[in-house]
């Protein structure tokens, strides 16, 4: 018999502690198997947040690396300059890269450092009890928010990866989810592309996943990913921000 689906190498043989309808399974999945499928297992190197994935070196069986809250840029940075050779790729949520980490990586995005960003957003901070965050959309409870973030108190949303798309240096920004199996394939689609633009030495590539979190908004898995689907994909719509790399797969890969 044929096979058609088994253990993905570059994940390793533990469970996952994140809540049931959680995207981040889906998407260490995606990633995981974009790196096998690539054959770039022994030259990657993951750079996880400080967050609900803050444990992904529990999980990716590949070098992985620790950055403090928001840094995740800045030592993506460092280790690509010391070690240009490597695919090196950060992991972050909305509050680690679209709140403290804001600076780090609008000035890597700006001087087109040769990394990729996987920009998690579930619309909240999911580890600390699931305050506002700055992606939080308007009417949004959150424990922070309980009647719902309101623009004159808490400001608008913020779509960081727009922002980003207007430096200078990126190269290919995409907005995709993981709320259905369609948008599953597109957005391994986008990881792997984007993965392909630093292979090509081609500057800095992100792809933001809209990621249900159904804990924090107090509804059921299927609830939440039909709630992204309905409702925060108005803020944060599904498409190709930012391509300047064309086809980059058609390019060779690295030696």
């Amino acid at each position: 018999m044929e096979q058609v689906f088994g253990k993905t190498r570059s994940l390793k043989d533990a469970a996952f502690h994140y809540c049931p309808g959680c995207g981040h399974s889906i998407i260490h999945r995606l990633v995981a198997e974009v790196i096998d499928e690539l054959d770039i297992r022994g030259k990657v190197i993951g750079i996880p947040p400080a967050g609900c994935a803050v444990l992904a070196y529990n999980y990716f069986d590949i070098d992985m690396g620790e950055a403090p809250h928001g840094r995740g840029a800045a030592v993506a940075t460092g280790l690509k300059r010391a070690l240009p050779d490597r695919v090196v790729f950060t992991y972050q949520g909305d509050g680690d890269i679209a709140a403290i980490g804001t600076a780090e990586t609008i000035h890597a995005a700006n001087r087109g450092e040769s990394i990729t960003a996987i920009f998690v957003n579930n619309g909240v901070y999911g580890m600390t009890g699931g305050q506002m965050a700055p992606t939080t959309i308007l009417g949004q409870h959150s424990t922070t928010t309980p009647g719902g973030r309101d623009p004159d108190r808490d400001g608008l949303p913020i779509d960081l990866s727009e922002m980003l798309a207007l430096t200078n240096g990126s190269v290919y920004i995409e907005r995709t989810s993981v709320d259905s199996p369609k948008n599953i394939i597109k957005t391994k689609k986008a990881i792997k592309k984007a993965f392909q633009v630093q292979m090509a030495g081609l500057g800095f590539s992100l792809v933001e996943i809209l990621s249900p979190c159904p804990t924090n908004l107090k509804m059921s898995p299927v609830e939440a990913g039909k709630w992204f689907s309905s409702t925060m994909t108005t803020y944060f719509p599904l498409k190709v921000i930012k391509d300047k790399a064309g086809n980059p797969g058609a390019l060779p890969p690295l030696e």
